[in-house]
């Protein structure tokens, strides 16, 4: 992301004011665009949601690279992927990890980003036979001091023996970053059993909504949410204000409700 410098300040000045140590993070499986049991498709309608959180970094899932018959269905079908049609002009960068592939198109976990995305890359964590799965792996870079920020977002299966295979794997990966590097992973984990907190302690996580409110939150199904399946955790982070975005018009735009918190340096 550009940033001008102000007129009239020192170099020094100016990477202290342009410098970035607080900003919102906001997780939301889209359900592809489409609302609970696909019923409507309401695409449009979530962009201007996700717009209104003004979340500096988005995480998302089950999102639409491309398909080749709903276009012909939906006369509001976006003419690009959805995940820059989310993005539009408020998120200059986004990345893509493509998990799914079928005859008539994609989808997969996409990251929006008001921050320089310097590298990303898709890890692979589907089990053969079953759905699948990624761990789509970006390092952003924050304006100001040229820090580098790890975001992992995240999408498991529905088997509980197939999440605890992904969590090892999404632990090995984590293993490989430096001990102070800063991390987010947020997303679906499916985890209605809430058995990754312990799996991914060791490795220094922390779930938001756990450390605060003592639980995860409740994010399933969007209308009555009752299971605890979609998370944030960090690393190397603070992060306050943790909130389950359940009212309308959240609750009528996907099966699951998003989460958002804010993340401090």
């Amino acid at each position: 992301m550009s940033i001008p410098e102000p007129v009239g300040v020192t170099d020094e000045q100016a990477s202290v004011i342009t410098t970035v140590r607080r900003f919102t993070v906001l997780t939301v499986n889209t359900h592809k665009g489409f609302t609970a049991l696909n019923r409507r498709f309401i695409l449009p309608e979530l962009r201007e949601a996700v717009r209104s959180v003004s979340a500096d970094v988005v995480f998302l899932q089950e999102v639409h690279g491309t398909h080749e018959h709903h276009p012909k269905r939906y006369n509001n079908w976006p003419t690009m992927p959805q995940y820059e049609f989310l993005a539009d002009s408020l998120w200059p960068q986004f990345a893509y990890g493509r998990n799914a592939v079928y005859p008539e198109g994609d989808h997969g976990n996409a990251l929006l980003s008001k921050f320089q995305i310097v590298r990303h890359d898709n890890l692979d964590v589907s089990i053969s036979g079953h759905e699948n799965r990624g761990l789509l792996h970006c390092v952003l870079r924050l304006p100001g001091d040229d820090r580098e920020l790890h975001a992992i977002c995240v999408h498991l299966g529905l088997r509980e023996s197939h999440r605890n295979a992904q969590l090892k794997l999404l632990r090995k990966r984590l293993a490989n970053l430096s001990d102070d590097a800063p991390v987010i992973v947020a997303g679906d984990f499916n985890d209605w059993r809430q058995r990754a907190d312990a799996l991914l302690e060791p490795c220094g996580l922390r779930e938001v909504f756990a450390e605060h409110q003592g639980k995860p939150a409740r994010s399933f199904p969007a209308r009555w949410p009752a299971l605890r399946l979609d998370r944030i955790y960090v690393r190397n982070l603070k992060a306050s204000e943790p909130k389950v975005l359940a009212n309308r018009p959240w609750s009528h735009l996907s099966d699951h409700v998003p989460l958002s918190v804010e993340i401090e340096l």
